[in-house]
């Protein structure tokens, strides 16, 4: 008869561990979730460079679609994980915040571009920096209804929260600029 394993009775493949601890990300300390939330940023903006010569119909989509499939990853991996550890919603998870950060940074999509294509990047920068730190602010607060979606079972909790802090700091981002509000006054 064999000794029991130490491991738990299930284990998830080391490239979910990868995935959701946001490429390593997860690993950096301290505050895993800024880091986490800093590399889907650098993701983010690494892929708008890549499509932002597509038509805008096409470019919204792109982002909109691995979005929603960044959803899909993040609640499948993340309930794996925390099924494999027993601790809800451990800080080195992080691929959440990378759905938060890319529904945060969405709005911003058309000064990037702009930028990219020569315009100024002063609009582009602000937004950005004003989507991370917004996201920041509502993923660390968690203001009602966000704390109630972190109550959801295994990664519906996970990812659903942060879903809604980026959702939340796109809409501030997406209605500042539509109303011509600059923040810091640029």
């Amino acid at each position: 008869m064999s000794e029991p394993s130490e491991l738990p009775e299930y284990t998830a493949p080391k490239w979910a561990w990868w995935i959701a601890t946001g490429f390593g990300s997860g690993r950096l300390n301290p505050a895993p979730g800024t880091w986490g939330s800093l590399a889907a940023w650098i993701a983010w903006f690494g892929l708008v460079c890549l499509i932002h010569t597509a038509p805008r119909t096409a470019f919204e989509c792109i982002l909109g679609l691995l979005t929603l499939l960044m959803v899909f990853v993040s609640v499948t991996l993340t309930g794996l994980i925390v099924r494999q550890v027993n601790v809800q919603d451990p800080s080195y998870i992080v691929f959440d915040e990378w759905v938060g950060m890319w529904l945060a940074l969405w709005p911003t999509g058309r000064h990037v571009v702009s930028a990219l294509n020569g315009g100024g990047w002063k609009y582009a920068l602000v937004d950005m920096f004003a989507a991370f730190l917004l996201f920041r602010l509502f993923d660390i607060w968690k203001p009602w209804p966000i704390r109630k979606l972190e109550s959801l079972p295994g990664g519906w909790g996970i990812t659903l929260d942060d879903a809604l802090s980026g959702i939340l700091a796109g809409l501030i981002i997406f209605c500042a600029a539509a109303m011509k509000v600059r923040v810091f006054f640029v």
